[in-house]
């Protein structure tokens, strides 16, 4: 064969019979040299380069076996040079991601702006959430919306058109049991995640009504106060039960302005005499639903104890910056916090059966492009990966596998059909549906290590946010081709962020450290109706103060270094930030949740430890312990090696000795909203972890002090 590389006219690979393989190559390596002309040809200079050198090659004779070996070497480098992974340009340069406004270095923006304007609306046809379903629809047509599945069976699909016009119909309900079209009519929504829960959300915005969840954890005096506050008089529900509760409300006298509940599932004749009997009236959403109006809408309201007022504008505008910096819409994901705004380019949204430990096989079912994470799982897929390998020679093979795409990854190339990939990848990527391209996490900080590591696994773009309700959702983002761990991204293009001075803490912005502030379309207007927090938040100039405390990296990224809300000190006057502490301890191995506690009257920390039950048993079980989860929680020796594990992962991480915790206890059972222990943005509950802890908490302290 003769081979005939037309690199300079697209890469084209020919292959050719010839009788003269030996005379012809002689021919090719001599068309490699400079022509008669001395002109020289860049490609071609380029592929002898690749040739090994060696002296007068031209003038040699070579045996047919050995001219069809350079041939097949030549043809597989051809190969490799058409069809080698190419890094993901970054859309800007990645040691200068941010720019600081009008010269200060410790206020900085978006380097994807051409100058400060900031980025307010990416699509001039989506201002609003109702704009963005309407956009995504244009797109998909009649394309699959919304999904759902029974155990054991494959996804069920809601078209766009169905979901537009069963919301407008359930809108057009509630306008007929007395809601008002203006954003000052709050409609609450007391559910889980589900399909119904975000055609109601349309439904309100369709009328320029304002959305209010309620969680199953607020509690008895949280719920009342926001019921009161919003002065909800509609609440649409899930469950029977949650009507019950609400009911109950309404019986004392304290939640006087409800009078209708609507629900998802069916209820009994039971709960509509207690409704009766208290004058709420109680419906089935198929009664509500009864005809059909086109409208608008401007406000949402994020249901929480502390209602902060969010802005069609503000989603519209954070929605867009990260759309500007991904530039492409995804289009399948799994149910993240309900939200319309999430169609904007015609995505399809499967949402997971209610049941957390169901999670990962509606993933796999569900096969996602997508998939919006909270750090904490991403640290369960890390474990889960590392425990199931258990022998030396797989354990080496992963560890040179994931440097292997890890240096990869430094030069800039994301992909899933490597060797590596094919070889010892394929089955976690199965496991995530096998469709992965993004990953969006944010919440709460996550490992480098973690990151690094499940890029090179999982073979898809993890990125990671930074940002709160305040700013609805993120104000950092970091960029496409940064594959670096350690930081939160740059400033998103919708908003600015600066750092502001610390005295009390030893953090200036001169330093280029500080509180992290930030100024800009996504942020909200204020809590309802509560001007003293208000006043707390936001300064008069328009800052949002987040209470974290952020560095600025000479590549123009942000780290999360501190954290100013509930620090406290200890007696010897050292201050502590307990969850600066505790994201370090979430690193150790057996560890899955950590509470760290002190106070002004001890010199010491002490904490509360989740064992991570995927690892625990195996973990003890190499150091010659074994027993259930409740048994070893309850082993002094357990006790002993998971606190030296957390000391030393602490010293790795440089915590001063007096934030280190003394002592420990082991509990069982999970942090969770059921349980009242987390929010329902899973952070923890501080003060009702202090409350239900308090007996241990004594112990450990009186045991110091003995």
């Amino acid at each position: 064969f003769r081979v005939v590389f037309l690199v300079g006219g697209g890469g084209v690979l020919s292959l050719l019979p010839c009788p003269s393989p030996a005379m012809h190559f002689q021919e090719w390596l001599r068309s490699l040299r400079p022509g008669a002309d001395g002109v020289k040809v860049p490609e071609l200079e380029d592929l002898r380069s690749l040739l090994p050198s060696v002296p007068a090659l031209s003038s040699l004779s070579l045996a047919t076996s050995s001219v069809l070996g350079l041939g097949a070497l030549a043809s597989l480098m051809a190969y490799w040079l058409v069809t080698r992974p190419r890094p993901i340009a970054p859309p800007c340069d990645l040691q200068a991601q941010s720019i600081p406004v009008q010269g200060d270095p410790s206020c900085r923006r978006s380097a994807l702006l051409k100058d400060e304007t900031l980025l307010e609306f990416y699509h001039e046809d989506t201002r609003t959430i109702y704009d963005m379903f309407q956009r995504g629809r244009r797109i998909a047509g009649d394309g699959p919306c919304l999904g759902f599945r029974k155990p054991r069976e494959p996804y069920q699909w809601i078209s766009y058109t169905e979901v537009e016009e069963q919301a407008q119909v359930l809108g057009s309900g509630l306008r007929a049991k007395g809601c008002q079209p203006n954003s000052q009519q709050f409609v609450g929504i007391f559910a889980q995640n589900r399909p119904e829960w975000v055609i109601a959300e349309l439904a309100c915005y369709t009328f320029s009504m304002a959305v209010v969840p309620l969680y199953e954890t607020l509690g008895e005096e949280a719920m009342v106060h926001i019921l009161n506050l919003a002065e909800l008089a509609l609440v649409l529900c899930d469950k029977e039960e949650k009507a019950v509760s609400l009911l109950a409300h309404k019986e004392k006298g304290v939640a006087p302005h409800l009078s209708c509940l609507v629900l998802f599932n069916p209820f009994s004749t039971a709960l509509v005499d207690k409704g009766k009997s208290c004058d709420v009236e109680i419906l089935h959403l198929d009664q509500i639903m009864v005809c059909y109006i086109h409208g608008k809408k401007h406000e949402i309201w994020s249901g929480k104890p502390k209602g902060a007022m969010i802005t069609h504008g503000n989603i519209a505008s954070n929605t867009s910056s990260v759309i500007k910096i991904l530039e492409v819409g995804p289009s399948c994901s799994i149910s993240s916090p309900p939200s319309v705004s999430m169609f904007c380019h015609g995505a399809r949204v499967g949402f997971y059966q209610g049941d957390i430990s169901l999670l990962m096989d509606d993933i796999k079912t569900l096969q996602p492009t997508l998939f919006p994470v909270v750090p904490r799982l991403l640290n369960r897929i890390y474990d889960k990966i590392l425990g199931s390998v258990t022998s030396p020679l797989r354990r080496a093979v992963l560890r040179y596998a994931v440097r292997r795409k890890q240096a990869e990854l430094n030069s800039g190339v994301v992909r899933n059909d490597s060797l590596w990939d094919r070889l010892v990848f394929n089955k976690i990527q199965a496991s995530m549906g096998g469709k992965l391209r993004f990953i969006l996490t944010a919440s709460a900080p996550i490992s480098p290590t973690v990151l690094s590591f499940l890029r090179a696994t999982l073979g898809c773009l993890i990125f990671e946010g930074y940002g709160q309700t305040e700013c609805t959702a993120g104000c950092t983002f970091s960029m496409p081709g940064d594959w670096s761990a350690g930081h939160v991204g740059a400033p998103l293009p919708c908003n600015v962020v600066k750092l502001s001075d610390i005295p009390e803490m030893s953090y200036y912005s001169r330093n280029g450290e500080g509180e992290i502030c930030i100024r800009g379309h996504s942020v909200f207007r204020g809590y309802l109706r509560d001007q003293e927090r208000t006043a707390e938040a936001l300064d008069g100039d328009g800052w949002l103060h987040t209470g974290d405390v952020g560095q600025w990296l000479p590549n123009g990224t942000l780290r999360i270094i501190d954290r100013k809300k509930h620090i406290f000190k200890l007696s010897q006057g050292e201050y502590i930030a307990p969850e600066k502490i505790e994201n370090v301890y979430m690193r150790s191995v057996p560890v899955l949740q950590v509470f760290v506690h002190g106070d002004s009257l001890q010199s010491h920390l002490i904490g509360i430890v989740v064992p991570d039950p995927e690892v625990f048993t195996d973990w003890t079980k190499d150091r010659g312990i074994v027993g259930s989860c409740e048994e070893l929680c309850q082993n002094p020796d357990v006790k002993k090696a998971v606190l030296e594990d957390m000391t030393l992962v602490g010293k790795q991480a440089g915590l001063k000795s007096f934030e280190q915790v003394k002592d420990i206890h082991l509990h069982p059972e999970p942090f969770s909203i059921s349980n009242g222990l987390l929010t329902p943005t899973l952070k923890s509950r501080r003060a009702d972890l202090r409350r239900f802890f308090q007996p241990q908490i004594t112990l450990m302290y009186s045991k110091a002090a003995a």
